[in-house]
């Protein structure tokens, strides 16, 4: 089980910006560096259609760094931190002006029926990033309902090869973006945004929109992202 890092730039002026590709090489490079990071996923914008929901074009660049320790984690993001390079005023052209939040959670990974990856060349895997920005009147009861049940459904999408879902933890920081206590969070990946449609224009998507008629009691909604999906994999 791992504890996750998000940061999300998202610029309210330019919805339709993306992070430049010097830019994404110069924070992958200062990702991959980290001291106790085990893994990283860094996402671009991309496009999918729900039959459900409609948020928006997707933020200009987000950001998920794995770590298996707490106190590695809060080691990276301190004062004196490595991801403090990230945080330099001026440094990412492509990103001035981005909202920046950032938040720690803990990663909670299900199965699906086949994992292995058929992306096609030249292309990315797609994740639908999604975010529930309120709060419940009784959180336990609610994370208790969404984790027995709506991964037993999520894992039946066709061709979803990865189910993460992420809930609150307490931490520490000293980086200059604004903390955010989303209650949750949770992401599917599949192989394009294509085969990402075509999962949410199927019958499984009609069973998780009754499942979520279900869910006890909470205020705030959600929101629904698809993003192109770059992976760091730390030699060890």
């Amino acid at each position: 089980m791992y504890f996750s890092y998000f940061v999300t730039f998202q610029m309210e002026a330019d919805l339709a910006a993306c992070i430049s590709e010097k830019d994404l090489k110069g924070i992958s490079d200062i990702v991959a560096a980290t001291p106790g990071l085990k893994q990283a996923r860094l996402y671009t914008p991309e496009s999918a259609s729900d039959y459900y929901t409609d948020d928006g074009p997707s933020p200009q660049f987000a950001m998920q760094l794995y770590f298996e320790d707490l106190t590695m984690l809060e080691a990276a993001i301190g004062k004196e931190g490595h991801l403090q390079a990230l945080a330099r005023t001026g440094v990412w052209p492509s990103l001035t002006g981005a909202n920046v939040t950032h938040q720690v959670m803990l990663t909670r990974s299900y199965p699906v029926l086949d994992r292995t990856f058929n992306v096609p060349a030249g292309g990315l895997p797609c994740s639908f990033l999604v975010h529930y920005p309120g709060y419940a009147s009784d959180l336990n009861s609610w994370l208790t309902y969404y984790l027995n049940h709506h991964p037993k459904i999520m894992k039946f999408f066709p061709d979803i090869r990865e189910i993460e879902i992420f809930t609150r933890v307490d931490w520490i920081d000293a980086m200059p973006w604004q903390r955010v206590n989303y209650m949750q969070r949770n992401k599917v990946v599949f192989d394009s945004p294509l085969a990402l449609t075509e999962a949410l224009h199927s019958s499984v998507r009609h069973e998780m929109r009754a499942d979520l008629e279900k869910f006890p009691a909470f205020e705030g909604g959600n929101v629904h992202y698809p993003m192109a999906t770059l992976s760091i994999m730390r030699e060890e």
